[in-house]
């Protein structure tokens, strides 16, 4: 017995387009109702993805740690992000103070969270709202208690910011810290996290 379809031709096709493209479309033909819903599609689609990638790679990050411990966990950080940091820094290459904390806050509103920004004559300090987007919302999900028990660092050491149970995610921003974003050069920021992870803000100080 033959199944009837699912979906029409152009739903099947309308399913495939970029949902920017027709986000735009909507914008330029002054239709206000399919633009605000495709606005939230697309959030939806991103904060998916972002998500995706963030509790893959906490647990790879468990896996590394409870089958390895913490030195070769450490050591595998210290390898990956200190790359990304290199990766990153090319984006700030040749880049005006204004140009690269206008970049910095963009890539951290991938997050999908708001961020607070203040400057003084030496520094900027960002502040996330009212919670980091990634780390800080894997806590508050619970996804560091049963059944999912991603892995929490027991000893205090510089990567948990000598704080005991510390989740292995955020571990990542201590390495950070410490990687250059250019041979010789100095880390893009060093991020302060707070007493409740999850609850209260994180604070990342970029230096001039």
């Amino acid at each position: 017995m033959e199944e009837k379809r699912v979906f029409t031709e152009e739903e099947l096709r309308m399913m495939g387009e970029r949902t920017l493209d027709l986000l735009q479309a909507a914008i330029e033909a002054g239709d206000k109702k399919t633009a605000k819903k495709l606005s939230k599609r697309m959030y939806n689609e991103f904060l998916g993805m972002h998500d995706l990638y963030r509790d893959w790679i906490t647990g790879l990050l468990t896996f590394i740690g409870k089958n390895y411990g913490d030195e070769v966990l450490y050591e595998a950080m210290k390898e990956t992000v200190g790359d990304l940091s290199l990766r990153l820094g090319k984006r700030y290459a040749n880049k005006s103070t204004r140009e690269k904390i206008e970049i910095l806050a963009a890539g951290l509103r991938g997050h999908l969270h708001p961020i607070k920004i203040e400057e003084d004559d030496e520094k900027f300090v960002i502040h996330t709202q009212p919670c980091c987007g990634s780390g800080g919302r894997l806590v508050l999900e619970g996804a560091y208690d049963p059944p999912g028990s991603f892995l929490r660092i027991k000893k205090p050491q510089p990567m948990t910011f000598n704080r005991p149970n510390f989740p292995v995610y955020c571990a990542h921003c201590y390495v950070m810290g410490t990687c250059p974003t250019e041979p010789g050069g100095k880390a893009l920021m060093i991020t302060d996290p707070p007493e409740k992870i999850g609850e209260e803000p994180c604070r990342c100080y970029v230096y001039k």
